[in-house]
Parts: C-alpha cells; structure tokens; sequence
C-alpha cells in the first residue's frame, strides 16, 4: 500500500486511473465478491435501497465517501453478489422503496461482481441505479456492452471536468484520460440504454469557461437530455480532501 494514491496533496504526481483500478481491484475484489461497509436506504432518486462499497479509481477533491477511498485494506468485509442482492432487497422491502443501487466506490471496479449482481436485480421488480465515473466503461466498450442484456438498469454517468487540466487538477488522475467518460456517454447513446449525464458544475470549483467546454464536448457527441448539476456539499471528508488539495470552499 506504500505507492498505493490516496489524498491528493499540492504538488502531488498524477496517477493512471486504469491502473489505480486494477491496484484497487486486487484488494476489493474477489470473484464475484467485493468490499461493502454498510447497507441502508436514503431519500436521494425518491428513496432507494443502497450498498456502501470500498474502492474507486479517481481521487475527487470533493468527494464525500469515507475514508475507505483512501484505506481500502483497512474497511469493508467480503460480500457474493447474491448477498448483496438480498441485503438491498430486504432493506428495500422494509421501507417500501422500488430502486437499488450501490455508492461509495466505483461500482465498475470487479465487473463479474457487477455483472452478477445486475443480473439478480434483472430479475427482479426493482429498478438498479448504476452510478459510474465512466472510466472503465469509456475504456472498453465490450464491457459497457454487457448492459445491454439488463432491462431494469439505468446508468448515470458522473462527469468531473471539461478540459484534460481540470480533470487532473479535481480527481488526481492525468489529464490524458478525460475523455473516457465522455466516450462511455457515446457507448451508452449507440446501445440505446437508459442513461443521463450528471456533472460537478460548482463554480467554486469549475471555471464558467470549462463549464460550457464539457456542455460543447456533449453537444458534439450528441447528448442533449437531462443534465444533473451537482454542487459540493460540506462533508467533514469533502472538507478534508479540499483542505489537503490546497482548497477552501467552505
């Protein structure tokens, strides 16, 4: 865990985010097993019934997740898909919620744990939410393909920049990979799957002038459909991150 990336510091030396992932998989991910924390439900999507896994492949100086983006050694016990599944379900049934997804990481990362549990919930009433960063996806389109077998899934692609410099400046990772969420959202429109583009627009984070790039690189790839604006939110970790990126916004 020596060279293993975890807080983004001033001056810090950009990283490949496809390598990060693999570090990161060799740790959360064992088969169709992967990391989780916690299991609840929350009031975000009108209430849905979440799985709290470990490890994501970017380093955002705004995210809000626990430590366990940084310490994956350290948190999260071993779940089989079909534990997964079972716990999201029952948690959902208890509240009367109809949608599951899993948060806190990457979800991508361990694609035969993804892509058992997406088959369990395939099979089910309940509508998967599957929440991405794309970089795994925009790096293998036969992957991203695989969800064209899934009828209940839809998948919300999390932009974080517009240019290669904002990107490496907000996740840590090099610039040269930017684009790859961009090319997930073509991947998604040329499979016809149920999707929508979200994005880290704050402007105490984002210049306007790279705003309106990433909204040019949409437009350019033919994404015209529902955009979802995030703003940063105060978390005792987001403030963290922020505050060892040499970031102050709250």
């Amino acid at each position: 865990m020596e060279n293993y990336p975890k807080w983004l510091e001033e001056g810090f030396e950009p990283f490949d985010p496809l390598e990060l992932a693999k570090a990161t998989e060799e740790i959360c991910c064992h088969g169709d097993s992967r990391k989780y924390t916690a299991f609840y439900c929350t009031g975000v999507y009108r209430g849905i019934s979440t799985g709290y896994l470990v490890g994501c492949c970017l380093r955002c100086v705004f995210c809000w997740v626990d430590v366990s983006r940084e310490l994956p050694d350290l948190h999260g016990e071993f779940y089989s898909a079909q534990e997964v599944f079972n716990q999201l379900i029952t948690n959902a049934s208890d509240s009367g919620v109809n949608k599951l997804r899993v948060s806190g990481g990457e979800p991508t990362l361990g694609r035969e744990h993804l892509l058992a549990l997406l088959r369990l919930a395939d099979s089910s009433s309940y509508l998967f939410v599957l929440e991405t960063n794309g970089i795994l996806f925009g790096a293998d389109r036969a992957y991203l393909e695989k969800l064209r077998d899934f009828e209940h899934v839809h998948v919300r692609v999390s932009l974080k920049a517009g240019t290669p410099e904002g990107f490496e400046r907000r996740t840590g990772a090099k610039g040269e990979f930017h684009h790859l969420p961009y090319k997930a959202i073509e991947y998604l429109q040329h499979a016809g799957m149920s999707f929508h583009v979200a994005a880290m627009t704050d402007s105490r984070l984002m210049p306007q002038a790279e705003r309106q790039e990433m909204l040019r690189k949409l437009k350019e790839i033919g994404y015209d459909d529902y955009f979802e604006e995030e703003a940063a939110d105060p978390y005792e970790t987001s403030i963290l991150r922020l505050e060892k990126a040499g970031l102050k916004i709250f």
